[in-house]
């Protein structure tokens, strides 16, 4: 597979899981700010700023919901928001036209199509439900139409680093808000758990298995110990060799931020649920970097020897 196709499917699995990850993140918090008279809505919108990598307005400067989903929502310039995330999927579908399917190109071109007027009525809980059900469509549609080879376990490996590392934000904004984030309840549903939670735990639950659950559980597929699995599993299929020698620096990033998790002590993990949850983050950017530099290299010199490229 050409290093651009299997770049264009990897960034296809992140730009569709961003899209529904930052939906379901902003529409817990927004609902939140509108149902919550004593949410401080400076507070949270700062949070949310600060965890999705936007940067924050200076102390003086009150950061209201608008600014937020200006930002992180409407903006068709930038990745790291709804829109823009949705027209990046699109165009690298349109660069790797040639091996995906006919199904799952018209699902995203389809959703692109629609995204002006989505953007235009400024309906927030309605955009942000438009994106999760257009993100499970491709999803879905991805499942079924594309075979299990390469072109498969590089979207699903860019799906898995951007789940990990979308959870570990959404966790993040919990312990930074405090008191004033949304509770665990909230945070299960927002991440379509709560039902699998309450079978776990037998309808007997409590914040710190809530936590737990978002975090190591590894059987529920948005837990951040089952998508860092999901993706070195992937890498195991991308290089069946590389899975029986020793570690290299992907997998070991990976699997130190996975091994935290796993054998971590709760009440530690807790108790610096920030900074676990920024280890994470850092885990999942490395990944990607060593990723690029060792399936999509760019820029790559070309050397001559003789008369033979």
């Amino acid at each position: 597979m050409l290093s651009r196709i299997a770049e264009s499917l990897f960034w296809i699995g992140r730009y569709v899981e961003r899209a529904d990850d930052t939906a379901r993140m902003l529409d817990v918090h927004v609902q939140m700010l509108l149902e919550d008279p004593w949410a401080e809505e400076d507070l949270v919108c700062r949070t949310l700023l600060l965890v999705m990598d936007r940067g924050t307005p200076d102390p003086e400067v009150m950061v209201g919901r608008d600014q937020v989903l200006g930002a992180l929502a409407w903006d068709q310039s930038t990745p790291s928001a709804i829109a823009g995330a949705w027209v990046a999927a699109r165009e690298n579908a349109r660069r790797a036209r040639e091996v995906i399917s006919t199904e799952l190109w018209e699902s995203i071109n389809a959703t692109w199509n629609q995204l002006p007027g989505q953007v235009r009525t400024r309906r927030p809980h309605a955009f942000f439900a438009w994106a999760i059900e257009r993100s499970a469509l491709v999803t879905g549609v991805a499942a079924g139409s594309l075979s299990r080879d390469d072109s498969w376990n590089f979207l699903i490996l860019g799906r898995s680093l951007e789940r990990a590392d979308m959870t570990a934000r959404l966790l993040a904004t919990r312990a930074l808000a405090g008191s004033t984030g949304p509770d665990w309840s909230t945070l299960l549903r927002s991440c379509g758990a709560h039902e699998a939670y309450l079978r776990r735990y037998r309808s007997i639950g409590s914040d710190e298995s809530a936590a737990e659950f978002l975090l190591s559980d590894r059987l529920f597929p948005r837990s951040v110990v089952h998508a860092l699995g999901q993706a070195q599993a992937c890498l195991d299929a991308l290089d069946p060799a590389a899975a029986q020698a020793p570690l290299d620096d992907v997998r070991r990033t990976l699997g130190h931020a996975r091994t935290i998790l796993e054998y971590g002590v709760l009440p530690d993990l807790m108790d610096n649920l920030p900074e676990v949850m920024l280890t994470v983050q850092r885990a999942c950017a490395t990944a990607s970097s060593l990723i690029r530099e060792r399936y999509f290299p760019s820029g790559a010199l070309t050397h001559w020897a003789g008369g033979v490229l």
